[in-house]
């Protein structure tokens, strides 16, 4: 786990390999595994916000500038690009397609 340039409420849990810079998080806040905070466009650094009682899902991208209401939560694998009403589910990705054969048709061939 790493925070930079954070503020951090009262009983949040951070779990290791998440990142939280520039962001302003709410207490009681639960982040999954490898949740991001990305904040720097190449031209600005921009915070985000995370209100009490949000749950962070494992793998989630939060894109800033965008907030995360209070009691709101976002899905594992999720990239984040909006911002999360209070209290409600956030869910951006793409559904699963399996290609089947593909491993047969591109392994390397031995010598």
């Amino acid at each position: 786990m790493e925070v930079k340039n954070s503020v951090i409420g009262d009983d949040t849990k951070l779990s290791h390999l998440t990142y939280v810079g520039d962001s302003d998080v709410g207490s009681r806040v639960n982040f999954g595994c490898g949740a991001v905070t990305a904040n720097y466009d190449r031209v600005k650094k921009h915070r985000t916000l995370i209100g009490d009682d949000a749950f962070i899902g494992c793998g989630t991208n939060l894109v800033a500038p965008v907030t995360v209401g209070a009691g709101a939560y976002t899905a594992a694998g999720s990239t984040i690009t909006e911002d999360v009403p209070d209290d409600a589910l956030a869910v951006s990705r793409s559904r699963q397609t399996n290609k089947l054969d593909w491993a047969k048709t591109h392994k390397t061939k031995e010598k």
